[in-house]
């Protein structure tokens, strides 16, 4: 694709001294060398505040990862704090993980905060991102922000905002940032030079603080006590969870926690797996061969900035299998609510929120125990901003989303991987004191609910034709939507755009109830909810299948099982997504 006049200006703006001479170079390499495809992708747009804030490849370019659009964001973000908290001091919070240069980057922004007459707190070395959340809160920020790119593959770093209730950047501060950040046109008005000063090195104190608050947690010390040599297999996949998971494992009270050790080393270059995401059977397999090695009871895994929980147990043939986040999401709700209840502990304002794309078996359970329950949109700055909402009126338990992500307890406002192991590990705990497995709970709960079984299509679309390829999909299942799924005549259209939804056989339309995005779902007749949703973060559109099968008794959960596979099949194949 040739170069466009905008790419090409963008590109003659980086050759300037504003830039150092090691992008310079790297710039004019590519130049020379003709590869206008890379020069596209690195220059065709300005990198911007997503569901995740700024994410992107490393390297030279304004749709690229480095020092100067990192350093134009975080301008724009204290030009935005000083005038959101005029005739204050600010304080800010900076976490990285293990990816290549986010060590670098954490204090380049730690530089540019202070520079800015703005108190940094920037941690010692690596520490998950739900840490960040909580240290903002605690050390009384008004902002804060990471370093990581989540479970993006390697050549992926980015930069997550946070605001002073601990929660990632939403409306209008995300936007009213990034008015800020366009109005900065050259690296020469970021404010680079440093007042060391006003940058204060954090670390072991608020790990003790935040460890404190997870251990608050558990519910159940006396099955732990009886299951403490619970044998669990740990990875964090070369990320920052080693920092807190085990040391939350063990004041928990369990002893017998392995490290897979291949793993336990930070790395950007994850030297181990493709893309370290415990969403991906590869990346746990290290895990997975030890923990049979060891005839262990669970494997837990965390993704490079430890939000995110994987989770292994043995099925009834003793082979072991992952829980998808679903249903990881629905064993700790359904653990939660009956443990609280059982224990004393439930409240009549408890509740439980998840987002739009997360199985319903959690508002199922909810139901059942009388609690209140909420959908947000995808992202946990969704299910943060509503636990700041109803601050103070009702009491959040947990909230959970389908990618991995769980929060118990609101003194972190991100999802959190280091409670959630926690807790996934008191559930098998209690499970094992009563002779069961996390499996045999599993096919309990379904049995109980009904059979929930969920699927994910991602379709990569790359470059600025991926992007607009990805945009045509979405309008064309707007104008000609599915009539039927799988034999089941779609009842219900509920477009978040639009904010409405429309039901088709009474002809009616409602609100959604949530702010505008761009995602469709179809519901069938038969209950089944199939989403499509453009990423945030990633340069893919993502297509949700969720099919509902009834399950009358434990024996029948492989055949029930097969049997909702199959139908999500069919509906793949009649939308042509392969």
């Amino acid at each position: 694709m040739p170069l466009s006049p905008d790419v090409q200006q963008r590109i003659n703006t980086w050759l300037t001294p504003a830039y150092d001479a090691e992008t310079q170079a790297a710039i004019k390499h590519l130049v020379d060398t003709n590869q206008d495809d890379q020069l596209n992708d690195a220059f065709y747009r300005s990198l911007e505040f997503g569901t995740g804030g700024l994410r992107g490849i490393m390297g030279p370019g304004s749709n690229r990862m480095n020092r100067y659009t990192l350093g134009m964001a975080t301008q724009g973000l204290c030009n935005y704090l000083h005038q959101s908290f005029q005739n204050q001091e600010i304080k800010v919070a900076i976490a990285h993980d293990s990816r290549n240069n986010s060590r670098f980057f954490a204090e380049t922004v730690a530089g540019i905060f202070s520079a800015n007459g703005i108190t940094a707190y920037l941690f010692d070395s690596l520490r998950p991102t739900p840490e960040l959340s909580f240290a903002i809160r605690h050390l009384g920020c008004q902002s804060g922000c990471v370093i990581t790119a989540s479970h993006n593959p390697k050549e992926y770093n980015g930069y997550k905002v946070y605001w002073n209730d601990g929660s990632q950047v939403v409306s209008p501060h995300d936007k009213n940032i990034i008015i800020e950040v366009n109005k900065i046109t050259s690296p020469d008005e970021v404010k680079f030079a440093a007042d060391p000063s006003r940058i204060h090195i954090i670390g072991q104190e608020i790990d003790d603080a935040y460890l404190a608050e997870v251990k608050k947690l558990s519910i159940n010390a006396a099955a732990i006590q009886q299951q403490h040599d619970l044998g669990i297999v740990y990875t964090p996949i070369h990320g920052s969870g080693v920092k807190l998971v085990p040391p939350a494992l063990a004041a928990f009270g369990f002893t017998n926690v392995s490290v897979v050790e291949a793993q336990a080393t930070p790395d950007g270059n994850f030297p181990t797996v493709q893309s370290p995401n415990p969403e991906e059977k590869a990346a746990m397999q290290l895990a997975l061969d030890q923990a049979k090695a060891q005839n262990a009871d669970l494997v837990l895994a965390t993704d490079p900035d430890a939000d995110r929980v994987g989770v292994g147990v043995k099925n009834e043939h003793g082979e072991w299998v992952l829980l998808n986040g679903n249903q990881t999401a629905a064993l700790l709700t359904h653990y939660l609510l009956s443990a609280r209840k059982h224990a004393g502990k439930a409240q009549p304002n408890d509740f439980i929120v998840y987002t739009i794309v997360t199985s319903e078996i959690l508002g199922d359970i909810a139901h059942r125990y009388g609690v209140e329950y909420y959908r947000t949109l995808t992202g946990f700055k969704y299910i943060a901003g509503l636990i700041r909402e109803l601050a103070g009126q009702a009491n959040y338990i947990c909230g959970g989303e389908e990618s991995y992500g769980f929060l118990i307890g609101d003194f972190v406002r991100d999802k959190d991987a280091v409670s959630a192991c926690a807790l996934v590990a008191e559930m098998a705990a209690v499970a094992k004191s009563q002779g069961r497995t996390l499996y045999q709970e599993m096919q309990q709960m379904y049995a109980e609910y009904g059979l929930y079984v969920e699927d994910l299509i991602s379709l990569t679309k790359k470059g600025q034709r991926g992007a607009e390829e990805i945009q045509e999909m979405m309008v064309e299942l707007r104008k000609n939507p599915p009539a039927t799924l799988a034999g089941s005549p779609v009842v219900e259209i509920r477009d978040y755009q639009t904010g409405k939804i429309h039901h088709l056989t009474a002809k009616t339309e409602e609100s959604t109830g949530v702010e505008s995005s761009n995602v469709l779902q179809f519901i069938t007749a038969a209950g089944d909810k199939i989403s499509a949703r453009p990423s945030g973060t990633e340069p893919k559109i993502k297509f949700y299948f969720s099919v509902k099968e009834p399950l009358s008794s434990i024996a029948d959960y492989e055949v029930t099982h097969k049997k909702a596979q199959d139908k999500i099949k069919s509906i793949i194949e009649e939308m042509q997504l392969k």
